[in-house]
């Protein structure tokens, strides 16, 4: 089984049960689910005018492949009625990658560790709350210590 830390996120509609149902079918496609942060409503990133965030992270395990894992949050995006939009834009729910194991990976489709996480504070403050001592495994700092600099 493989350790993966999921950002997951939602500004449209009732945004905390977007975040809620997509665990729910994270489950329902045979991840583990093991811990989940609390929810923190955040300012958007990158595109300002819209509205603010729900935020939070999840730690889960699972046998699927990176690509295989990006494929299926792709398609429970797809499935919860998000569309392609604006680049950070307004979206009903987002669900990105952040760790696989310690794996480093850089291809066309997929970068992990996520490659702009260590900038965002609604990726840090959640995964600080479940995974403190985490480290990075490019930058070989801590959850903890990447969300202090910030």
């Amino acid at each position: 089984m493989h350790r993966v830390f999921l950002s997951i996120g939602s500004n449209i509609g009732e945004k905390e049960k977007n975040c809620f149902q997509a665990i729910t079918m994270l489950e329902q496609s045979g991840l583990i689910i093991d811990k989940k942060s609390s929810i923190y409503i955040t300012k958007p990133w990158g595109f300002k005018n819209q509205p603010d965030f729900a935020n939070m992270a999840v730690e889960a395990f699972t046998e699927l492949k990176p690509l295989e894992l990006l494929q299926l949050l792709k398609k429970i995006e797809s499935n919860m009625g998000r569309r392609p939009s604006i680049k950070y834009g307004p979206r009903i729910i987002d669900i990105d990658i952040i760790f696989y194991d310690d794996l480093i990976l850089k291809s066309e489709e997929l970068i992990i560790p996520h490659p702009l996480m260590h900038e965002r504070y609604f990726v840090l403050k959640p995964l600080s709350e479940i995974a403190p001592d985490f480290v990075h495994p490019e930058l070989k700092l801590s959850v903890k210590k990447l969300l202090e600099k910030l």
